[in-house]
């Protein structure tokens, strides 16, 4: 006799009395098996998966090459703590991503388990290198659910409501984007006034950017900014930290986002697809700034999983055979010529950006960027659902779609999802 699964409303129940209200839920299905850019619940309903679990697989889910190498991994030893007793696995990717970021300067990687640890230690080497404490981010960026995290992250509901306070000498200047009126003039401009108002820069330790904005709403720097920060960071000595944690491994196009800039970032904080869906994140940077910690100063007992470091190397191996950037490329002009066809039809679709396949649709009534609209964008994500179509919303007024499918993703499927999306859209409006 087979295995009786329960329904999904029944999971949901069990769930709302056993986990925290906290812990949100986009789609309220269970999933039982998943496969490249495809997903199936409990009950065999499918669904094409357009959010990647949060830009975690851009190779797919359960990759071929991912599966056998953490399986090799598994019957030697799944943990011995890198700190204690390491293991080729941990030395040989940080050699690989030392030779992988951009830029000529020699590198030095840390391997943590989240993107929030990333994050969390690529400031704690910074201040250690400058011996400075004062950090700079952006409104709208995202950079984790820590407390540093969230101090950094430009965005308070839901990210920061009823946590503070947070940690001090954290500011945040605007993100330049044409499509909301910030100019990149405006960018610089505040960035001025904070050092002549709030502090100078000679007690600035970094600033955290994302080269494309995450949650933020796929919003991308351009490199005539990114490349006035990098003077500004020069000038004064001040650490520039990349976060890529999203916009990493070929999802724009590039193995990096800031290779399209002209920069070479300082440090740069890597997780989500890094490891093709095990917990794995990294800390890229300068070997001089990187070695400014001491012995002892850095690390964590699950850093570096040599089974996530295992998954890490097969994915870059796929990065490489299967040609994932020029993937990438070709995907998101998919998606974009896809939308532009929705979009002839329905003036709700303010903008269509993106790089690669990073990309997102901007929902607003009328096509005014004045007026976005959150409720059509909340209403989409869930006709989606229904419709078998799994959805990501974000951005800083909460009415953007952004399109994160596996980058292995066929494009049948893309196409598929794309006309869910339309229908979807449609009930939407209704």
């Amino acid at each position: 006799m087979g295995e009786i699964k329960m329904s999904n409303q029944s999971w949901q129940a069990r769930r709302e009395a056993a986990v925290v209200n906290g812990v949100g839920t986009l789609l309220p299905v269970f999933i039982d098996k998943a496969s490249n850019a495809e997903l199936w619940d409990l009950e065999g309903n499918r669904y094409i998966d357009f959010a990647s679990g949060i830009a975690v697989l851009n190779v797919g889910h359960n990759h071929p090459k991912v599966v056998a190498a953490v399986q090799a991994q598994l019957v030697k030893f799944s943990h011995t703590c890198f700190q204690v007793t390491p293991y080729p696995g941990y030395v040989e990717l940080a050699e690989k991503l030392n030779a992988l970021v951009p830029g000529p300067t020699p590198k030095r990687t840390l391997f943590l388990s989240t993107g929030a640890e990333a994050v969390e230690n690529a400031i704690k080497i910074a201040r250690a290198h400058t011996g400075r404490s004062g950090t700079i981010a952006f409104k709208g960026g995202f950079h984790g659910r820590t407390m540093m995290g969230m101090a950094l992250t430009g965005k308070v509901v839901p990210y920061k409501t009823g946590f503070g306070p947070f940690p001090g000498e954290v500011y945040h200047l605007p993100f330049p984007a044409d499509y909301l009126g910030v100019t990149e003039e405006d960018a610089l401009h505040a960035l001025d006034l904070c050092f002549s108002a709030d502090i100078e820069p000679s007690r600035v330790a970094a600033i955290i950017i994302e080269p494309v904005q995450g949650e933020g709403g796929f919003y991308p720097a351009s490199p005539r900014f990114m490349q006035s920060l990098r003077k500004v960071c020069d000038q004064h000595g001040i650490v520039l930290i990349c976060d890529e944690i999203q916009s990493g491994f070929c999802r724009t196009g590039k193995t990096f986002a800031s290779e399209y800039l002209g920069i070479e970032p300082d440090i740069m904080t890597l997780a989500k697809s890094l490891a093709g869906g095990f917990p794995l994140s990294a800390v890229v940077g300068k070997a001089d700034i990187m070695n400014a910690a001491k012995p002892g100063g850095l690390g964590g007992t699950y850093a570096g999983s040599p089974i996530a470091c295992a998954a890490a190397l097969a994915v870059l191996e796929v990065i490489e055979e299967e040609q994932l950037n020029q993937q990438a490329l070709a995907q998101g002009e998919q998606i974009k010529a896809g939308l532009q066809r929705i979009a002839e039809h329905h003036d709700c679709i303010g903008q269509i950006r993106g790089l690669g396949a990073m990309v997102a649709m901007e929902l607003v009534k009328a096509r005014d960027a004045d007026q976005p609209d959150p409720d059509l964008t909340k209403r989409l994500v869930a006709e989606a659902g229904k419709r078998g179509l799994i959805l990501l919303s974000c951005g800083v007024r909460a009415n953007v779609i952004r399109f994160l499918a596996p980058l292995t993703a066929p494009t049948s499927v893309i196409d598929e999802g794309l006309t869910i999306l339309e229908k979807s859209l449609e009930a939407a409006l209704a």
